[in-house]
């Protein structure tokens, strides 16, 4: 007998596929070479770095493997309560706060923040993109860094291409189709979900809403909240990456009077 199909449901952002994001992404996404390439990165423009904070951190696979393998002292956050909850079973010594990242506060500062995968993107707008780096800014170290994966800026995507992805282990299969409509400054991505399992099988849809914004437009953002950065427009996956320092602490560090600090938490 065929397995029972359920109807489908259209819900926002990561409500339904929390569960099965890693799954999904596993598919095709490198985590391992990710991490490797950041904590190559991070013991380059900061190589006494030690504590990083994880912001968007998602089910924590990134902030797993920068503790696991290469021995970073590792926090994150996210707006997702069940990313939260699955990152703290990943990653058990590391602190997992609910938070949105245009406003939220910790009690220390860190060596190094970083936001990947494109999660800055979800913040829509370069008000929020600003707001959001401040928050970062208040929470690094005098000598510390930031690190941001950017989604694609404008003209970028292409609207009529349709992308599918599938994951399957232990009983369980997903089938993701992706669509993208450009609404001016936003994309919208349309996730299509066909999930099969012991229960049967079941449909539903998610919708993800990111800004576009162009390099000149992230550097400016970086400027008004204070910060000195760098862009690399191929970065870890070709989306980009910048890389940002407290500007006062740049401009110490050109001149060569910048000195580490003995204590900042």
């Amino acid at each position: 007998m065929a397995p029972k199909r359920s109807s489908l449901r259209a819900i926002i952002m990561f409500t339904e596929s929390a569960e099965l994001y890693d799954l999904v992404y596993s598919s095709f996404k490198d985590y391992g070479a990710e991490a490797a390439q950041i904590a190559t990165l991070l013991c380059t423009v900061h190589p006494g770095c030690k504590t990083v904070l994880d912001v968007a951190c998602g089910t924590g696979e990134h902030a797993r493997l920068l503790a696991a393998n290469y021995g970073f002292a590792v926090d994150g956050l996210d707006l997702d309560p069940q990313f939260v909850q699955i990152a703290r079973k990943k990653h058990p010594a590391g602190q997992f706060i609910q938070a949105d990242m245009v406003d939220f506060q910790l009690p220390q500062r860190y060596d190094a923040i970083v936001c990947l995968f494109s999660s800055i993107g979800y913040l829509c707008t370069l008000d929020r993109v600003i707001r959001a780096l401040r928050c970062f800014r208040e929470h690094l170290a005098p000598d510390g860094v930031i690190i941001v994966e950017p989604w694609f800026a404008p003209g970028v995507l292409d609207p009529n291409r349709v992308s599918r992805n599938t994951g399957e282990a232990a009983g369980i299969k997903v089938e993701r189709l992706n669509q993208i409509e450009i609404n001016g400054p936003i994309s919208r991505i349309r996730f299509d979900y066909v999930i099969t399992d012991a229960t049967g099988v079941r449909e539903t849809s998610e919708i993800h809403e990111l800004g576009l914004f162009t390099p000149e437009e992230m550097l400016q953002s970086f400027k008004a909240a204070g910060l000195d950065v760098q862009h690399d427009p191929k970065g870890l996956t070709g989306r980009g990456l910048y890389v940002a320092r407290i500007a006062a602490y740049a401009a110490r560090l050109l001149s060569g009077s910048a000195r580490p600090p003995t204590n900042y938490r």
